[in-house]
């Protein structure tokens, strides 16, 4: 409300709903700055890549404006640039040279077309099932093949349109190579390599102007002062500049072309819109934007190359250098991705002149610096991690030998038949040293490897002590069950059991013990007391009934905490010991309610030291300044911003709150209980709700269900605006070191619900459900930068 708005009484006339503002459009300048970086960028790398492909040159810089404007405005990733990328270099090419230029252009129409069928299916995250095995052989052996044949143009020559044959004319190329070009492109990948490695401070300054630009820049310069003949960027005229055409020839060869780069296009689009996700939510500096939208982001995707190919463009993909340049040049919207696009429609009508100076050995060795670079070390290694070099390696030879859909069908089998073989090959073995007995268990753990689990558990004796060594990373239920129960009857007979998980390091210790839980896994905890021997019930309520006090829970704590100890410390103790040493570092202050049924290590899915929690009735944070605020809430804030530097707050409301229910039924003129005074600072989320804001909080995809829960979405928003005026919080928000964050949690849907951004700072709250396929990490993304 307004401070020079008159107040309202309940007599008062309903004030009149304001209209709508229109919103202008606008541009931040770090989308500005951004896209003149990308532009810069992508300039050169679609020439070059357009070379590559046999395709005219000027179809690269089709693909590179389309892909900006197109699929910047309608794709799912804000942040992603997408163009020409080098990944569909040998999918093209092979394409050019079987059915020719105006086909291709039409089968890349019919590929976006396969796009938008997907995209309004929502299978988008179906592509990422794909192995990240198959996806980096996919990417090294189109980088090999790249690399392969822009040797040849290196050297003077002319490349062939098969692996294979390059390789074999390699040496009579090097025995008739072109000293000009040789001399052209070993200038641009010295000055390519070089222009990063800069020293400081004057490397800082230049490292701004991208490699790529100065390396072809420097080269073109240096043909031209040198009076060098080379080949050279023809761009003819737009006016002769072919369009899409129909495909002709067998039809089942048509349908797996398009098939073929609708699978690289989509593939390469969705990983890396899952990796800039990651880099942009890594950064500390710009705003954050919203979340991929695979589903949205394959459809822009189809729609850009639908116009790409129609228009006689390339095929369009997502281009991770050029996402990367955009994510760290400051970008905070897709405008930039856009500018982009409208600076190569500018170059490519007002540059010509310039563009056609440009040595095609430069932009040759170019590409070839791209290619190398797909063949990333860092995906040799992390394959190498997880055991799936043999997917690398049939991925990467079956693309170079047979071509990309082949290489991506055969690694994907080969991914299959090594997941079958280590799901039924798994090795158990028993032995006893030192008087302890060893189970060791090489392998998956599933249904078919419990026969020889239960052998091998069976050799150990009653009363023993037992160690199971466990080095895999699946266990199926079955297993899992039949594990628990031999453990149980082995402990229950006077032996001890202990768990060890090779890969983690992580042990469960089971020691004999006559008041053991004999509860099976998951067994429900509202009530719940174990099933224990009888003698030791009798103890236990022996006691009890010597006192006099016969009820039943009345050793509840102790039985608590005595499992705890036998069951849960063994396997905790190591990490609380680590935190003991070395003190508390939690990343995040969460304020949350005092009610019983919101376990927050729950919900969020966290372990000691995880969060710095708050709780009070209602979730409420006392705004600072005011005469008898209770300080224990700004004490823990400032704490916890100032001490301790967490690096984000969540406020989080629940369904059914008990506070708001009291705010809501509160009677005028009622004692001032403790509740009561407490509750006064929830009453500015009462006035939020009466004030007739004209977007009231709401939850998104559902409405909101009563008052009650709309008042708790009011308070969460409430309360953060209290946040924001302590003066440690706003203090680290204006540095950038702090964020917040609004929650809601249904405890009958056990569903949470995140504020979204644009609503954060007051009008137009809204609620998103986070549902299980927004979880982007519990797979492995390609790194930023490798899908060129």
């Amino acid at each position: 409300m307004s401070a020079c708005a008159p107040p309202r009484t309940e007599h008062s006339p309903p004030r009149p709903t304001p209209p709508p503002r229109r919103r202008r459009f606008r541009v931040e300048s770090a989308d500005v700055s951004a896209s003149i970086a990308v532009f810069l960028i992508a300039l050169p790398l679609s020439l070059g890549i357009a070379l590559a492909t046999g395709a005219p040159l000027q179809a690269g810089l089709v693909a590179a404006a389309v892909g900006g404007i197109v699929a910047g405005r309608i794709g799912g990733c804000p942040l992603q640039v997408s163009g020409p990328a080098a990944g569909l270099t040998v999918v093209t090419a092979d394409l050019i040279h079987q059915y020719g230029w105006r086909a291709t252009c039409g089968i890349t129409v019919l590929a976006g077309l396969a796009q938008l069928g997907l995209g309004c299916l929502k299978v988008a995250r179906g592509a990422l099932a794909v192995s990240p095995a198959v996806v980096h052989g996919m990417l090294a052996g189109i980088g090999i093949t790249i690399a392969v044949a822009q040797v040849h143009i290196v050297l003077g020559g002319r490349p062939d349109s098969s692996v294979l044959t390059n390789l074999s004319a390699l040496p009579a190329q090097l025995a008739d190579l072109d000293p000009a070009a040789v001399v052209i492109s070993a200038l641009t990948l010295t000055l390519l390599l070089a222009w990063p490695r800069i020293p400081d401070p004057v490397g800082s300054l230049l490292r701004k102007v991208p490699a790529a630009l100065v390396a072809v820049v420097g080269a073109t310069v240096t043909a031209a002062l040198t009076g060098l003949t080379l080949p050279r960027v023809d761009l003819p005229s737009w006016r002769s500049h072919a369009l899409a055409g129909l495909p002709q020839g067998p039809t089942l060869g048509i349908v797996a072309a398009v098939l073929t780069t609708t699978l690289v296009c989509s593939v390469q689009s969705l990983l890396g819109a899952v990796a800039v996700d990651k880099l942009a939510a890594g950064r500390t500096g710009p705003a954050r934007v919203a979340r991929s939208d695979l589903d949205r982001e394959l459809l822009g995707q189809g729609a850009a190359n639908i116009v790409s190919g129609a228009l006689g463009g390339l095929p369009v993909a997502g281009v991770a250098v050029r996402s990367t340049a955009n994510v760290n040049s400051g970008a905070v919207s897709r405008n930039s991705t856009m500018l982009h696009g409208a600076l190569v429609v500018i170059a490519a009508l007002l540059l010509v002149p310039l563009l056609e100076q440009i040595p095609l050995a430069s932009l040759a060795a170019l590409v070839m610096a791209v290619g190398i670079q797909m063949v990333s070390l860092n995906h040799i290694r992390t394959v190498t991690r997880h055991r799936e070099v043999p997917v690398y390696a049939a991925t990467t030879l079956g693309v170079v030998c047979l071509g990309v859909l082949q290489g991506v069908l055969l690694g994907i089998a080969v991914a299959v038949a090594l997941a079958l073989h280590r799901l039924t090959h798994t090795r158990i073995t028993h032995e006893e040293k030192d008087g302890v007995h060893h189970v060791r268990v090489r392998g998956q753990l599933t249904f078919l490897a419990v026969p020889r689990l239960s052998r091998a558990l069976h050799h150990v004796p009653h009363g023993t002590r037992a160690v199971v060594e466990l080095d895999g990373s699946f266990m199926d239920h079955a297993a899992y069950e039949s594990l628990q129960d031999w453990r149980s009857s082995h402990t229950a007979r006077g032996g001890s059991v202990e768990l060890k998980d090779r890969r983690t390091g992580v042990r469960s210790a089971g020691a004999p013990s006559s008041t053991v839980c004999r509860c099976r896994p998951w067994t429900p905890w509202r009530n719940h007391r174990c099933d224990m021997p009888a003698a030791t019930a009798r103890r236990s309520t022996g006691a009890a009934g010597s006192a006099g006090d016969s009820r039943p829970d009345t050793h509840e704590l102790a039985r608590g905490i005595s499992s705890f100890q036998r069951n849960t410390a063994p396997l905790v103790r190591e990490e609380l010991a680590r935190l003991a040493k070395e003190g508390q570092r939690p990343s995040q202050l969460f304020l949350t309610c005092a009610d019983s049924r919101l376990v927050t290590s729950m919900i969020t899915a966290s372990g000691p030291g995880d969060l710095f929690v708050v709780r009070n009735v209602g979730n409420l944070v006392p705004p600072p300044g005011q005469e008898h605020a209770d300080d224990s809430v700004a004490a823990a804030i400032e704490y916890a911003v100032d001490v301790l530097g967490v690096r984000s707050i969540t406020v989080c409301g629940h369904s059914g709150c008990g506070a708001m229910q009291a705010l809501l039924a509160a009677e005028p003129g009622a004692a001032p209980t403790p509740l009561r005074r407490w509750l006064r600072y929830g009453e500015p989320s009462l006035a939020r709700l009466a004030d007739g804001h004209p977007e009231r909080p709401r939850l998104a995809p559902r409405p909101v269900a009563d008052e009650v829960e709309e008042l708790s979405l009011a308070n969460v928003v409430q309360q953060l605006a209290h946040l924001r005026a302590h003066e440690s919080v706003a203090r680290a928000l204006a540095a950038g070191a702090l964020e917040l964050h609004g929650m809601y949690f249904h405890v009958g849907e056990a569903r949470a619900y995140l504020l979204g951004d644009e609503g954060a700072q007051a009008e137009g709250a809204v609620f998103h459900d986070v549902r299980e396929d927004m979880r982007e990490d519990v797979r492995e993304a390609p790194e930023v930068g490798s899908l060129v």
